[in-house]
């Protein structure tokens, strides 16, 4: 799932990646919403914010969401400067140390949430660490996945779906539908994942966090356990 790269990836690869992923971001994102009031998967909409706020004078607000912004490209730039390094040593490996940092930062804000005393600290790590998944994410896919922002999928959704009625070649249709079905399986877990994150939220409040951090860690040894074990059985036969 995050180990194949170049011709050894498939379309399963990215179809598990991206169901994974993007309903992390959407509980992800619900838990800033409902904790803090930020959108922490996108910075769209803080541009926004930062335009309104320069407008209105109000210097000090405008400057909060300028930093929400440089979270995330940060998030994104160290994440990818991460990959790179740890590749050169171990390719096998090189998404680790990204997927560690974010586990990290979920299980810190998961447990010492409530005691943050500025909301603005916690929305930035969220951007931080979304930042470093959705570059994560399209490195490994090789820009065929995205699972933080959803603007840009409706509108290759909105596309494909028309180009349905022009591309009537089996071979044209094939690839047409596999990717509406990888786009769409990124709506309906980041929708899910929000669903679900906002439930989760009214009974464990950070806590919900900690949802996100287990499933990423399964993710990271599952991934491990099918090498080996791919690995064992090929040894095997070649024996």
């Amino acid at each position: 799932m995050f180990r194949h790269k170049g011709k050894t990836r498939t379309y399963q690869h990215n179809l598990r990646l991206a169901a994974l992923l993007s309903f992390i971001a959407g509980l992800v994102n619900v838990c800033g919403v409902l904790s803090v009031k930020v959108l922490t998967t996108n910075v769209t909409g803080h541009f926004a914010f930062f335009s309104e706020e320069i407008a209105n004078k109000q210097y000090t607000q405008a400057l909060i969401f300028l930093l929400y912004i440089f979270s995330f490209l940060v998030g994104s730039f160290i994440s990818n400067v991460l990959i790179e390094i740890v590749a050169k040593i171990n390719p096998r490996v090189s998404h680790a140390a990204p997927m560690l940092i974010e586990i990290v930062v979920l299980m810190v804000i998961g447990f010492f949430g409530q005691k943050f005393a500025n909301g603005q600290l916690i929305a930035c790590l969220l951007l931080f660490i979304m930042g470093m998944q959705n570059s994560l994410v399209t490195q490994v896919s090789q820009a065929t996945v995205r699972t933080t922002h959803l603007t840009g999928l409706f509108t290759d959704l909105g596309i494909e779906l028309s180009q349905l009625f022009f591309y009537k070649e089996m071979e044209q249709q094939y690839k047409l539908r596999k990717s509406i079905y990888l786009r769409l399986t990124i709506i309906f877990c980041f929708f899910i994942g929000c669903v679900l994150g906002g439930f989760a939220y009214k009974v464990f409040v950070f806590k919900t966090l900690l949802i996100a951090a287990t499933i990423l860690v399964i993710a990271v040894f599952y991934d491990n356990i099918l090498y080996s074990f791919y690995f064992f059985k090929r040894k095997l036969r070649d024996q």
